[in-house]
């Protein structure tokens, strides 16, 4: 055994044990610390009264948060604490693989600054029923900035990391390789009318990879969801610098079907989905007309974001501090409860994440499974994903159907370890979408 293994082996356990330690102050501070993924790091919210967490590039909110490296691009991190008191919140970074996992590098090796740093700017909102202050921040800071490439962790806390609030992926890169590709209709027979096959060639004419099938890592997402994202992908061949992956079986995706939509910018009007605006003693109301079950449905071109949301409203003139927190009624229409699996609202609202506070309940009365989600005044973007008890198991077609011709955008993450480096580059990132 190497003394980098070694290393390795012991950092990681060093880590592990550091985690489970954290996790005990945790369990007194943050709900839901139990849930924490000790190992692979995921954007995750541990306690309820954070909302609208959202991390992007400067000047486009519903980007990845991919910044390039050495440069002077920014990401805006944004949120809301509804205690509303004016905490002092803190932050650090912590470099991950291209797998997500922690690697072996310490702070001061990709971190150019403080290892620890706050966020200065929050806001008290203005006149709204429900309370919150709402944060910002512009990253990198002057006082800390990541000098590698590569995947990162953003863990937000108060006084030290082991009362996290949240956490939050983004990446740094450095524009090593260029990648050519396309979405199209499946390959094989059995897959042609539900899936999309993503097709793609690495070229690499200037920078040497020694060993693509071991050193180079590419992972596809869709629509910048994690849970169902394609790893391990290795080259079907490599010529000249051109690396191939063209395969298929390895690369498709289920097409799904375009997103659904919550349209609540304004309290004063309806718009298409929502059936009814209440104001009541707990705040607003809003009752989305009920959704059906569309699996059998003939595909039907809708514009969606895929699967985000946009925070806007359309009643005051900021959007930051006057936006209403409101009640969002959810109903799918379904003759009877699933006995051994549940459903859950599924997308950017919900963290691409099935969580608890996003689970239907079967309602007998209704004949539907129901749901109220507290959520900031904006559109929404949300499918229903089926999820087996107690498995990992889930299926994002059993309600919503499954389309070849969906449009879906798709993103290359293509990561890379030089000789003699113990951690994984980002090199490359290539956004396509189905319908170019």
């Amino acid at each position: 055994m190497t003394m980098s293994i070694k290393n390795y082996i012991l950092s990681l356990l060093f880590f592990i044990v550091g985690l489970f330690t954290s996790s005990i102050s945790l369990l007194g501070q943050t709900e839901n610390a139990d849930s924490i993924d000790y190992i692979q790091l995921s954007n995750q919210v541990f306690n309820s009264k954070i909302k609208t967490v959202q991390f992007y590039r400067e000047g486009w909110d519903l980007s990845p948060p991919v910044i390039k490296l050495n440069s002077n691009e920014k990401l805006v991190l944004s949120f809301d604490d509804l205690e509303a008191d004016g905490k002092e919140f803190m932050f650090t970074i912590r470099h991950c693989d291209a797998n997500w996992l922690p690697s072996i590098l310490e702070k001061y090796q990709y971190i150019d600054g403080y290892e620890e740093d706050y966020i200065y700017e929050y806001e008290f909102s203005v006149n709204t029923i429900v309370p919150y202050t709402h944060y910002e921040l512009l990253f990198p800071t002057t006082a800390m900035k990541p000098t590698l490439p590569g995947n990162y962790m953003l863990k937000v806390f108060v006084d030290t990391e082991d009362s996290i609030f949240f956490t939050r992926r983004f990446m740094v890169l450095d524009q090593k390789v260029n990648t050519e590709g396309k979405v199209k209709q499946a390959t094989t027979i059995d897959d042609r009318n539900y899936k999309q096959e993503v097709d793609f060639e690495i070229i690499s004419p200037n920078y040497q990879i020694l060993n693509p099938y071991v050193d180079l890592k590419v992972t596809i997402t869709q629509n910048q969801r994690w849970d169902n994202a394609i790893t391990y992908l290795k080259p079907k061949m490599a010529v000249n610098g051109r690396y191939d992956y063209n395969y298929d079986y390895e690369n498709v995706f289920n097409g799904v079907n375009e997103f659904r939509s919550a349209d609540f910018k304004s309290l004063n009007y309806k718009t298409e989905n929502i059936g009814q605006i209440e104001y009541t003693r707990e705040g607003y109301q809003v009752f989305l007309l009920p959704d059906k079950k569309r699996t059998f449905q003939v595909y039907k071109t809708e514009d969606d974001i895929n699967g985000y949301f946009k925070i806007k409203t359309e009643d005051q003139d900021r959007t930051e501090t006057e936006s209403e927190y409101v009640n969002v009624h959810f109903r799918l229409t379904y003759p009877a409860p699933m006995i051994d699996a549940d459903i859950y609202i599924f997308g950017g609202l919900s963290d691409w994440s099935y969580l608890p506070e996003f689970k239907l309940d079967y309602n007998f009365k209704t004949k539907a499974y129901e749901k109220s989600v507290l959520l900031k005044q904006g559109y929404y973007n949300y499918i229903y994903v089926l999820k087996n008890r107690g498995q990992s198991l889930t299926d994002d077609t059993f309600i919503e159907g499954n389309h070849w011709e969906t449009n879906n955008q798709y993103t290359i993450w293509v990561y890379n370890r030089e000789i003699g480096e113990d951690f994984d580059r980002l090199v490359g990132v290539t956004h396509i979408n189905s319908h170019e």
